[in-house]
């Protein structure tokens, strides 16, 4: 073989070996964070092994470990590299704290880590899924799945979604300011409903998931923010025909890709919101068409539709099979069938989410 043929090869064992190593550090991340190792570090640091240890409940030796490992990513910080290694001290900075244990922050990532531990551990159902063409049911992926994208998506909808979003849709926020009845279908973690119900205090939010344990986080969420008064949880099948109700707004929050049956799913929005009532569905802002290689966010919903999504939405009978990178054409034609006469997307910019307006 010659050397020109070689080369070629060595460059992407180089590219691959790099990506291993980031796909450790993603899961050395997860123990950061179920373990509250990086809360403890952003609160009292700079902390050795044993003052960490001590601190979160975890044994002195794996703490050492994992301190040592993640100043080797440059994720941390040490004082002294050459100081014993229980008395080396180790720190977060504060720009990493924010993206590791900063719940409120859009820059919080942590919950990504989570989120790849649930789909590691539904793996074997995945390469079933692979082989036969059937799904993987959502409870497959557990706490770390449905946690994680529930804390994920939770500063955009606190912070921003009844600050900047729904104020740029006139009308709509002008009905929520007066008081107005609002349904939230798939609403997963509640965060949501709650980010409506905090922003306007007159509203009354029900939101509907089928995810049974997605709603008792939800109901917890909303307990936690004092919203249970004007904000309830249902456990339903939005695509059921026989879900009733009269609302001035209707949303579908990051959730269409994920239905099995999308096209019943938004004709349900379509009877809710009735003549006169709005719908909007946020989703993936992907490229309009595909193409290779892709940019860092489509690579990254791809990732995201091959080891959950489309899995998830195979999981019942005449599936659609839509998965995470559901291209604008597609929701148009999703529309369409459900009976709307033309989609809108909204000028709301962001980085990851596109909105729609559902015209009737």
């Amino acid at each position: 073989m010659s050397q020109q043929t070689i080369e070629p090869a060595a460059a992407f064992a180089d590219q691959l070996f790099e990506r291993y190593i980031a796909a450790m550090e993603t899961l050395e991340v997860y123990i950061g964070d179920r373990l509250g190792l990086y809360e403890a570090l952003a609160e009292h640091g700079p902390l050795s092994s044993g003052e960490l240890a001590k601190r979160t409940g975890t044994n002195e030796r794996y703490a050492r470990e994992w301190l040592e490992a993640q100043a080797a990513a440059a994720i941390l910080e040490v004082d002294d590299a050459d100081a014993g290694p229980q008395e080396r001290r180790f720190s977060l900075p504060a720009e990493h704290a924010e993206v590791l244990a900063g719940r409120d922050s859009l820059d919080y990532l942590a919950p990504v880590a989570r989120m790849i531990a649930g789909s590691a551990m539904a793996l074997p159902q995945v390469l079933d899924a692979f082989r036969t063409g059937g799904g993987v049911p959502w409870t497959a992926y557990g706490a770390d799945g449905r946690e994680g994208q529930s804390d994920l998506n939770r500063p955009l909808f606190l912070n921003l979604l009844g600050s900047e979003y729904l104020p740029s849709i006139a009308d709509v926020h002008e009905r929520l300011s007066a008081g107005a009845r609002v349904a939230d279908i798939a609403c997963g973690g509640g965060w949501s409903s709650i980010g409506i119900a905090r922003a306007y205090p007159n509203v009354q939010v029900d939101g509907y998931d089928l995810d049974e344990a997605s709603i008792d986080l939800a109901r917890a969420n909303a307990a936690d923010y004092g919203v249970s008064d004007r904000v309830r949880f249902h456990v339903a099948d939005a695509g059921d025909p026989n879900l009733d109700g009269s609302y001035d707004l209707v949303t579908v929050f990051e959730a269409l890709h994920d239905v099995s049956h999308p096209v019943e799913l938004l004709a349900t929005t379509r009877r809710l919101a009735g003549a006169d009532g709005a719908v909007v569905v946020m989703d993936e802002r992907v490229a309009d068409s595909f193409s290779a290689p892709g940019d860092e966010v489509e690579r990254f919903m791809y990732g995201w539709s091959v080891l959950m999504c489309l899995p998830a939405g195979m999981d019942d009978h005449h599936s659609a099979g839509t998965g995470t990178v559901m291209r604008a054409h597609t929701v148009r034609d999703y529309a369409s069938e459900a009976g709307f006469a033309d989609v809108e997307v909204l000028p709301i910019e962001n980085d990851f989410f596109r909105f729609y307006r559902l015209i009737q």
